[in-house]
């Protein structure tokens, strides 16, 4: 037998032990799993993002564990087994790679894209574009979600550059809200229009925007944790230091590449 079905079975095999055997896993419905779900995909993003891979292969297996969990628990309900969520999946596959399984011609994986956002409105009776975007998603990752099925279809700036002008655009008009001192509201739709047009740009230029401030977030930890290490190497804290002894160690924080 292939040994990635030896170790699939093993799972199974194992998933209906505890499910029988464990209290707590007996305890356990799709609900309950639900919140632990989200933090173990949480903790898979923090590992790629580390490119730690030996923990990316440890957390890609705790979701193989939720998803197995999942199906058994729905199998006992009657609802579907793991067989029926696998086989979904491989006939949405084939469906949306008719270049792969059909007759359709591609040129680019961008063309393999707007194919997707199409099979899923004609073949897959998707009645929006958007609609398979979760409402749960970080508003950030939901913005590039968005333009990126909307551009699927169609709808997207011509080029980088004016879509670059679109942001200069949204920056100006919420310069001139904060200088005007307008209303909390108005600040809060410009700056929300700057955000969503800065993401939207983010496509254009290959960056995702979710990951880019993920490093940006870590980049300053790292440089504001060495600031308070030289602080306590001072015998200070970071509170009573003046913001130009910050600057400079932040600045010496940077030349050695933290």
């Amino acid at each position: 037998m292939d040994k990635r079905l030896e170790a699939f079975k093993r799972l199974l095999d194992i998933m209906d032990d505890l499910r029988k055997g464990c209290p707590w896993d007996k305890k356990q419905t799709i609900e309950s799993l639900r919140h632990l779900t989200i933090e173990e995909t949480y903790e898979l993003s923090e590992a790629i993002l580390a490119s730690d891979y030996q923990d990316v292969k440890k957390e890609l297996g705790d979701l193989i564990m939720h998803i197995v969990f999942y199906a058994r628990i729905a199998d006992e309900r009657g609802l579907f087994d793991i067989s029926d969520v696998i086989n979904s999946i491989c006939d949405k596959l084939i469906i949306r790679h008719p270049h792969i399984y059909g007759d359709v011609k591609v040129e680019s994986a961008e063309e393999v894209l707007e194919n997707w956002e199409k099979i899923k409105i004609k073949k897959e009776g998707n009645k929006s574009v958007l609609g398979g975007v979760p409402a749960g998603l970080p508003p950030l990752l939901k913005a590039y979600r968005m333009t990126d099925k909307a551009s699927g279809v169609g709808f997207d700036w011509p080029n980088k550059e004016e879509c670059w002008e679109k942001v200069l655009e949204e920056m100006n008009e919420l310069q001139e809200e904060v200088k005007n001192d307008g209303p909390i509201e108005r600040k809060d739709e410009e700056f929300g229009d700057l955000l969503f047009a800065l993401v939207n740009y983010s496509r254009f230029i290959k960056v995702n925007a979710d990951t880019a401030l993920e490093h940006a977030n870590a980049k300053f930890k790292k440089r504001f944790t060495y600031i308070e290490e030289k602080a306590r190497e001072l015998g200070k804290s970071v509170a009573d230091m003046t913001l130009d002894e910050m600057e400079a160690l932040w600045q010496e924080a940077k030349r050695v590449k933290c």
